[in-house]
């Protein structure tokens, strides 16, 4: 498989029973192909990595975000591991990777563009216990999205979507996975609705559990023909405070549009 660049490192999570409702944009669900049908599906070909570099987001192109390249010392594929097999697309997912492995791959990551707080206190140090923890909080208070672009040649991207909604059905009661040495442990998932983007598209929410400290991190996968998209969102301020947040639906309308 083909990487522009290496992959992020986020927190991992796993998602629940999803039932085929919450795939939205599917065929009648027939897995009858006429050999005219199969022999089309069988000769596309993956997008190059140049052709990804065009599609996904862009500096400027999405309000209130910053786009960045992913650093060179994240995690390859290789490095990804789950306690249960079944789980490991969950666990590519939450490591900010395709959940299949694809023709080409490229990716970004999309924060929120926040200012910091502002305080009359000269430094942190001036200010009052609870207000620092308040200020800290709302500093962190901000959506950081990996986003991944992947191509596949034939029914791959197809394959990489079921890939993910048998993954949700299996592990509905957590694993224990992502880049070697940085396993965190996912006690539950629940289905999300998803954005309806693209051909298909499955959403879930994970819960993690670090040193009894428990929080939701948020994923969705949506497929433009034989392209994937792949979004994994965290919080860390709203995980502290309990604040509720998604995968920003103004990331997924602007890749989006880049792609259909």
């Amino acid at each position: 498989m083909k990487r522009s660049s290496g992959v992020r490192t986020c927190a991992l999570a796993v998602g629940g029973a999803l039932s085929l409702a919450l795939i939205t944009g599917c065929s009648d669900g027939s897995s009858t192909d006429t050999p005219g049908t199969a022999r089309k599906a069988s000769a596309v070909k993956a997008l190059s990595t140049g052709e990804l570099k065009q599609r996904i987001l862009a500096q400027d192109e999405v309000d209130g975000y910053k786009v960045n390249a992913i650093g060179q010392a994240a995690p390859t594929r290789s490095t990804v591991k789950s306690s249960d097999d079944r789980c490991r697309p969950l666990a590519y997912v939450l490591t900010g990777l395709a959940p299949a492995d694809p023709a080409t791959e490229i990716g970004r990551t999309v924060r929120e563009d926040k200012k910091d707080p502002t305080d009359d206190a000269t430094s942190l140090d001036d200010m009052a216990d609870g207000k620092f923890e308040s200020a800290l909080k709302d500093s962190l208070d901000l959506d950081i999205t990996s986003l991944d672009l992947s191509s596949y040649d034939g029914d791959g991207a197809q394959q990489a979507l079921r890939a993910v909604s048998t993954a949700l059905e299996n592990c509905a009661t957590g694993f224990t996975g992502g880049a070697s040495g940085d396993e965190q442990k996912v006690t539950k998932v629940t289905p999300a609705k998803a954005s309806g983007s693209g051909d298909e598209s499955v959403a879930f929410t994970a819960t993690t559990d670090v040193d009894g400290d428990k929080g939701p991190l948020h994923a969705e996968v949506v497929r433009h023909g034989n392209t994937v998209a792949t979004y994994f969102t965290m919080n860390i301020g709203a995980m502290m405070t309990g604040k509720t947040y998604t995968v920003p639906p103004a990331v997924i309308k602007a890749q989006s549009a880049k792609l259909n």
